[in-house]
């Protein structure tokens, strides 16, 4: 196939999933990242400086991912986030969400042994200067909010428990997002979940206590939480009443793409006037609490059942909205 038939291929897929997302009654939605490899590698297709056998995740049934790992500098994105923002606008007509991958994701790339003539630092600072731009195109492009996806916030601690992990992306998240001012910053958001590949996860065990108190620190406006599928949903969104800033906008999981189960509208109402019991209405919104294939290679759940869900998420929303007296 020559690359221009498979671009002709993203197109039609990109067209589709706007038309179908726009149809559940979203008011705002995505491009479900249709011509991406995945969340995480889609600004280095296609660079020469990468070694396919980086930081392995394990999930929890057994299957592992590998990162690339970087084998010399300097490093550069491939592809940014906004050229597939600029894909979708030529056919949405609500405001788009645009996904991009977090600095600390990214920071897993470099090898802990080090490199030759390409120290961690000049890394670190190329990475933080590159998602900058990435995140400013797309907000100067009109997405109505970038989403910067921390899915590896949970991961961190099973891979290191005394939190220094955590703390160090944290850290190196903000000085990404301190780049944006207090305006800039109300379009911006942050995304965690415990991973969503094949119908697993790779750090769903870990505890919210160990990451909530550290996510809150982070400068970005909008959080969106992984929540449906906790067991024990209203413990998490006590934590989140304690540790979220008054200025901070709360959009929580009530549907699960993990679950075959398509959850009913009925449902979502009751999860979200759950959540509305420790969350003020003014700053509560949903979310999904994971994409639905995050990686390409991923067909474990089939596009029908993602805009059941959706639609669901939307309809349940709306009732309970409804119920709270929210226009």
């Amino acid at each position: 196939m020559s690359r221009g038939e498979l671009d002709d291929l993203y197109d039609d897929a990109v067209r589709d999933t706007v038309e179908r997302f726009e149809a559940t009654g979203s008011p705002v939605i995505t491009d479900g990242e249709q011509s991406k490899e995945s969340f995480v590698t889609y600004p280095l297709q296609g660079l020469g400086n990468l070694a396919p056998d980086g930081v392995p995740i394990t999930f929890a049934d057994g299957h592992i991912r590998h990162l690339p790992r970087i084998i010399g500098g300097p490093f550069h994105y491939r592809t940014s986030a906004d050229v597939y923002l600029k894909a979708a606008k030529r056919y949405a007509h609500v405001p788009l969400k645009q996904a991009v991958i977090s600095a600390s994701a990214l920071s897993l790339l470099y090898p802990q042994g080090g490199l030759t003539g390409y120290s961690r630092e000049e890394y670190l600072a190329a990475v933080v200067s590159e998602q900058e731009g990435e995140i400013r195109r797309c907000l100067e492009n009109g997405a109505y909010v970038v989403q910067v996806d921390f899915t590896e916030a949970r991961l961190s601690i099973k891979l290191d428990s005394s939190l220094r992990l955590l703390e160090s992306f944290i850290d190196l998240n903000n000085l990404v997002l301190e780049r944006f001012s207090d305006e800039e910053r109300r379009r911006i958001g942050v995304h965690t979940c415990p991973g969503a590949d094949r119908i697993s996860t790779h750090s769903a065990e870990i505890d919210y206590a160990d990451l909530l108190p550290s996510l809150f620190e982070l400068k970005a406006t909008n959080f969106y939480i992984q929540l449906a599928s906790e067991r024990d949903r209203k413990r998490v969104l006590k934590m989140i009443r304690e540790f979220a800033k008054e200025e901070q906008q709360i959009f929580v999981g009530v549907i699960d793409p993990v679950d075959p189960h398509v959850e009913t509208p009925e449902e979502v109402k009751e999860r979200v006037l759950e959540a509305a019991e420790y969350i003020s209405h003014d700053r509560l919104g949903t979310t999904d609490d994971c994409g639905f294939a995050p990686f390409s290679d991923d067909t474990s759940r089939s596009r029908d059942t993602a805009f059941d869900k959706i639609r669901s998420r939307v309809t349940g929303t709306a009732l309970a909205a409804k119920v709270l007296g929210i226009d």
